[in-house]
């Protein structure tokens, strides 16, 4: 996106709020990373669990029998121990029997053995499971992402985009990994603990389970409180990941204006604050481990209790009370995971509130129901009145009419914000008029695939992007099945390959990210490369050559008109003398067309389109 674009956007953008000033200034964050205010849905987390479905098949049959032995073994030893004590220490008669103890301990020895085999196996295929869960929500919110449009783009930083993508997904891995067995676990061993007490003895029982509902109605008063401060773990991350986003990319003009000091003062004041966000909401999560401590020390009191009573009445054996003792040990173990997988939970909900906030967003940009394919056009293209806001009320363009006939190298010049970049962004389709028509070849663009319209569209930008990778993958990219000798041809074309030929790999010397190890002019000679490969039936070149030294602006003049040949071209430049040539000149202001000619035309008329070449001149 050039610069007009950014500042044709400016008046646009969405309001910002500020959430610190520091000496530099005041810092900003947007309107997605606001607090989410909801109930607690669980039909969101049954949206989430349906990511678990195409793997039931596996999670049922292996993960379910391993499951259900380990829970069987673990509820079987305690009754075995009442048995060893009862029946094979004899305390009644003082004869024990020994061959029945040894017979008892090595059936205990096997159920361990049982159950440490099934919670290895579950172990493993739950974290196979996991992971596979947690890859396939990372490629649809990614895939998703990719169809958004630019308005989505503009009101967030891309360090909150990132965050959805990494540190929200990555939350999720626990609860899928682990939680969601455990939870089935804890819920079938505490179903199979109340039986077995109630069986046992039915009075100690109820005596004992009646101080789970205290327990309940007591952790419930912390749920919401708990939801909304993991909610503000989120967020204060997802804005410590922006500006470091925005820090890294602006280095250099940190650097440039000394502004190291503040910008390290700033964000020492965000971390601090996510920090004390992350104290408050672990804070709160450690309260449940002592609430259910404490009511399970009254569960244990009244069990010693009224089990020496019913012991001294003869409804109880001392082998009985001690399986007992075992079962409710076992019993607000879960209990207290259960508390736990409730605050893990409570972090998950916080995270796919997040993430299918991003997942729920529509495009503005898509294709109509019935939207027909662009047939391989000719790139006549009529512009009918068009009007368009980025923000209602605030109009960037404002009744454009204009026609080209194909083949036509059309100019866009004016000031700063006349509205040269949002015609360019308007017949690509990355923004939808607010009213009119745009036509290429007869068709309405708005009734168009958006890929095969786009497909026909080439654009060199100003601030041209390099990918991480070759200099021949990043050729590529404008046609991926093309040949190395189609990639060499462009960029002998455009007069790259001269440059390309002396790095230390050629064409696969490896660029970093933006490609910084380039010069700006040797960047730019590769989009045009790009360009070039793609074979666009409509070029658009939006300050494609304002960042050019002019002895490379020379040498890239030749390559333009066989860029230029036969193809439908929109130039918006500020450096005039690029345009000279153009078909057809048009003059913008305040997103008006105001003139409209040859440079020849053009400058008979002394109007705003030779005061501009006027004011040029006078500072070269």
């Amino acid at each position: 996106m050039s610069t007009n674009a950014n500042v044709d956007r400016q008046a646009s953008k969405t309001v910002k709020k500020p959430i610190g000033v520091s000496t530099g200034g005041e810092r900003f964050v947007y309107k997605d990373d606001d607090l989410i205010d909801k109930a607690f849905d669980w039909g969101q987390f049954r949206r989430l669990f349906a990511y678990m479905k195409p793997y039931a098949k596996q999670l049922l049959p292996l993960i379910g029998l391993m499951m259900i032995l380990g829970t069987i073994t673990k509820l079987t030893v305690p009754f075995l121990t009442s048995m060893a004590i009862d029946k094979a220490i004899s305390p009644e008669t003082g004869l024990p029997s020994l061959k029945l103890l040894y017979m008892i301990a090595a059936g205990i020895l096997v159920l361990y053995v049982v159950q440490w085999v099934a919670t290895a196996y579950r172990i493993k295929y739950m974290n196979i499971i996991g992971q596979r869960v947690i890859y396939d929500l990372r490629a649809d919110l990614f895939k998703h992402i990719q169809k958004l449009s630019f308005n989505f783009f503009d009101k967030r930083p891309a360090g909150s985009v990132l965050v959805r993508v990494t540190n929200d997904v990555n939350s999720l891995q626990e609860l899928f990994t682990n939680g969601v067995v455990n939870l089935m676990i804890d819920c079938v061993q505490l179903v199979g603990i109340v039986i077995i007490l109630l069986l046992i003895n039915l009075k100690l029982g109820l005596a004992v389970i009646i101080t789970v509902p205290i327990m309940f109605l007591i952790s419930t008063k912390l749920r919401v409180k708990i939801r909304r401060a993991w909610q503000e773990v989120r967020m204060k991350g997802s804005r410590i990941n922006s500006h470091l986003n925005e820090s890294i990319q602006g280095i250099r003009v940190t650097q440039a204006y000394t502004q190291e000091k503040e910008n390290m003062e700033f964000f020492d004041t965000m971390n601090k604050d996510a920090k004390k966000s992350w104290d408050k909401a672990t804070t709160m999560n450690q309260g449940f481990g002592p609430l259910i401590e404490i009511t399970g020390g009254f569960g244990t009191l009244i069990l010693f209790w009224f089990g020496a009573y019913l012991i001294q009445q003869g409804e109880l054996t001392i082998g009985l009370l001690v399986a007992f003792s075992s079962y409710v040990g076992n019993f607000w173990d879960p209990i207290n995971r259960l508390g736990q997988m409730y605050n893990q939970l409570l972090v998950a909900m916080a995270s796919s509130e997040r993430i299918f906030e991003f997942m729920d967003e529509k495009p503005n940009i898509d294709d109509k129901p019935n939207a027909t394919t662009l047939p391989q056009i000719n790139g006549d293209i009529t512009f009918k009145n068009i009007v368009f806001e980025y923000e209602k009320g605030r109009q960037a363009l404002k009744g454009i009419d204009l026609n080209v006939e194909a083949g036509q190298t059309i100019a866009l010049v004016g000031h700063t914000g006349s509205g040269k970049s949002t015609i360019i962004n308007l017949l690509s389709r990355f923004y939808d008029i607010t009213g009119g028509q745009i036509k290429i070849d007869g068709y309405d663009i708005r009734d168009v695939k958006v890929e095969s319209l786009r497909s026909q569209i080439g654009i060199v930008l100003q601030d041209t992007f390099i990918f991480s990778g070759t200099i021949r993958d990043n050729i590529r990219f404008g046609r991926l099945e093309a040949t190395d000798e189609e990639i060499e041809a462009v960029a002998k074309a455009v007069n790259a390959h001269e440059f390309i030929t002396k790095l230390p790999s050629g064409y696969e010397t490896e660029v970093e990210e933006r490609g910084n190890m380039l010069s700006m002019g040797q960047r730019q000679l590769l989009s045009f490369a790009r360009a070039l490969l793609a074979d666009p039936r409509i070029l658009i070149l939006d300050e494609a050559t304002a960042s050019i030294d002019t002895e490379t602006e020379l040498r890239i003049q030749e390559a333009l008109k066989v860029l230029l040949q036969g193809r439908t071209s929109f130039i918006v430049a500020h450096r005039l003398s690029t345009i000279r040539h153009a078909d057809k000149i048009v003059v913008l202001d305040h997103g008006e067309i105001k003139e409209e000619g040859s440079h020849a035309e053009l400058i008979q008329r002394k109007g705003i389109y030779n005061g501009l070449i006027e004011a040029q001149f006078r500072f070269i």
